[in-house]
């Protein structure tokens, strides 16, 4: 994987060359330290991959992957900041990732596996895998039709998107996380932001798939990888990828009755 790193701090940028070169086939292909400077690097170098800090001179990586969104050949893009509240306007331009500095390498490490297999579901044999799982999917709704209590919740959820929507199967949904007036889709491949309200998505969902385990997140069942309890009365889920989620004190009786604990 060839990436382009972007930064105005020159000791960020050498943290995650650094730290980089821990992970397997990457190659740091070149760096800049203003959006303008990335802009030209990555219409010369052709990076698979750019990861962008959101405050700098010139074009702010927002603006950057702004400007990329209609280039045919564009990287992924994963946004590395100090501020979580630019993570709406990450995820609407379509980040593969968004990781709060300091990072650590098991986050880099697992926001890079995320693009690794992002861009194997984009190849040729992703698309014709990836067609043939919605048809398959769409011929299941169908056939379901006639059974009211199975068709009661959605199999999928559709996500407007710069260049039309996408449909996200439910079952590739690994967490679903409520910010403000919107929704992140947490799924293996890639973050989906739509504008929705977390108690509507939860109407929409079949239970024995994803349950609530906060006010502001569900879990698929089958993501869940582990269970800490870091003190008394705490209950704290630990997911596939790697993620810690701590469960509400409300939700807690139900987590542990679906978990079997």
């Amino acid at each position: 994987m060839r990436i382009l790193l972007v930064d105005d701090e020159p000791l960020a940028l050498e943290r995650l060359g650094f730290a980089l070169k821990a992970i397997p086939d990457v190659e740091i292909v070149g760096t800049a330290s203003d959006g303008l400077q990335a802009r030209e690097l990555i219409a010369t170098l052709k990076p698979d991959l750019a990861i962008l800090d959101i405050q700098m001179p010139g074009l702010s990586g927002i603006d950057l992957a702004q400007s990329l969104a209609d280039s045919p050949k564009a990287p992924e893009i994963m946004f590395v900041t100090a501020f979580n509240r630019f993570a709406l306007d990450a995820f609407s331009v379509e980040a593969v990732d968004y990781l709060l500095k300091p990072v650590s390498f098991d986050r880099l490490r697992i926001g890079i596996e995320r693009v690794r297999r992002r861009m194997r579901m984009l190849d040729a044999e992703g698309r014709a895998a990836e067609l043939a799982t919605i048809v398959t999917e769409l011929r299941a709704d169908g056939a379901a039709e006639a059974q009211p209590a199975r068709g009661a919740y959605d199999s999928g959820i559709w996500v407007p998107g710069r260049q039309g929507s996408v449909r996200v199967p439910i079952d590739t949904i690994d967490r679903i996380e409520a910010a403000r007036d919107y929704v992140l889709l947490n799924t293996p491949f890639k973050c989906y932001i739509m504008r929705a309200k977390m108690s509507e998505i939860e109407q929409r969902i079949d239970p024995a798939l994803l349950i609530r385990v906060h006010r502001s997140h569900m879990v698929r069942i089958a993501a869940v990888s582990g269970v800490e309890r870091p003190g008394k009365g705490m209950l704290r889920l630990l997911l596939n990828d790697g993620t810690r989620l701590q469960v509400g004190p409300n939700y807690q009786d139900q987590v542990v009755e679906r978990l079997g604990l």
